[in-house]
C-alpha cells in the first residue's frame, strides 16, 4: 500500500490500484484497512475517511508530537504506525457493515423527477421500467463526500445508467434522487448538482445536529423503495 502526504496534516494510503474491475472487493478492502487503522488508535489521528480505492487519516500534528512524533519528521513517524497497523489488516474484517439493507422510500413523482423522462429516453424504455429498475436493485455505499451526507451509490442497473448533465444545475433540492454516469446518489441538502434527477426521498440525510450526522456511511447497504406522492407529503409532515 502506497502512503503519500495530503496537505500539512493528512496521509492518503492507497489501498487497491483499481475500483472498477471489481468494486465490491475493493470496497470490503478499504473498509477493511479502515477497521484496522481505527483500530489501532494511532496518536494524533482525529479522522479517517474512506473513498473508492484510498483511505484519507486527518491527524493533529501537536498531538502527535505530544505522543513522540519528532518535530523534524511528523510524517514519517505517522507513516510507521500506519504501516504497522496495515501490516495485520484482516481483509475479513466487514462484519460491522455487513447488516440488512437500509430501505429508502422515494418519490418518483414528475414533480420531483425532473430528467426521469430523459433517463428512460436514452434507455429506450417507459419511465415505470426506470423506476422499477432503480428501486430493484441493491447498492453500497461506496464513499460519502460532495457536500455532507452525499452518498456515492454503486449497484446501478447498466440499462439506466446515464451520463452526467452538460449544464449543471444550480440548485437540486435537499432530498433529490439522481444518476450520475454508473452511479446513483441522493443530495442531503440544497446545492448545486449535475446529476439527472428521477426523484425525492422525504427522508433527512444529513443533520449536524446528531451523531453521526449522516444518515448513511461507506460500506452501508442501501434499497429504495417507491412511494406516491401523499405518501411523500405525509412523511413530511
Amino acid at each position: 500500500m502506497q502512503i503519500t502526504p495530503l496537505g500539512d496534516s493528512a496521509l492518503l494510503v492507497r489501498v487497491v490500484e483499481n475500483f472498477d474491475d471489481a468494486p465490491e472487493t475493493a470496497l470490503n478492502q478499504v473498509l477493511a484497512a479502515k477497521c484496522n487503522l481505527e483500530a489501532s488508535r494511532i496518536p494524533g489521528v482525529i479522522e479517517i475517511a474512506p473513498a473508492y480505492t484510498t483511505v484519507a487519516i486527518f491527524y493533529d500534528p501537536v498531538r502527535a508530537i505530544d505522543a513522540g512524533a519528532p518535530v523534524e519528521d511528523i510524517v514519517g513517524w505517522m507513516e510507521q504506525r500506519i504501516g504497522d497497523a496495515l501490516l495485520k489488516i484482516d481483509k475479513t474484517r466487514t462484519d460491522e457493515i455487513e447488516k440488512s439493507p437500509i430501505e429508502i422510500p422515494v418519490c418518483y413523482d414528475a414533480e420531483f423527477g425532473f430528467d426521469l423522462a430523459e433517463v428512460a429516453r436514452r434507455a429506450e424504455i417507459d419511465l415505470n421500467e426506470v423506476v422499477d429498475l432503480h428501486s430493484g436493485a441493491e447498492y453500497r455505499v461506496h464513499c460519502v463526500g460532495f457536500t455532507g451526507g452525499f452518498p456515492f451509490l454503486g449497484g446501478l442497473s447498466r440499462k439506466i445508467a446515464t451520463p452526467r448533465r452538460d449544464v449543471p444545475r444550480k440548485e437540486i433540492p435537499a432530498g433529490s434522487v439522481a444518476i450520475g454516469g454508473k452511479q446513483t446518489g441522493i443530495y442531503p441538502i440544497k446545492s448545486p448538482g449535475g446529476w439527472n434527477v428521477i426523484g425525492r426521498t422525504p427522508l433527512k440525510l444529513f443533520d449536524p445536529k446528531q451523531n453521526p450526522p449522516t444518515l448513511l456511511r461507506a460500506g452501508d447497504r442501501v434499497r429504495f423503495r417507491a412511494i406516491t406522492l401523499d405518501e411523500f407529503e405525509a412523511a413530511k409532515q
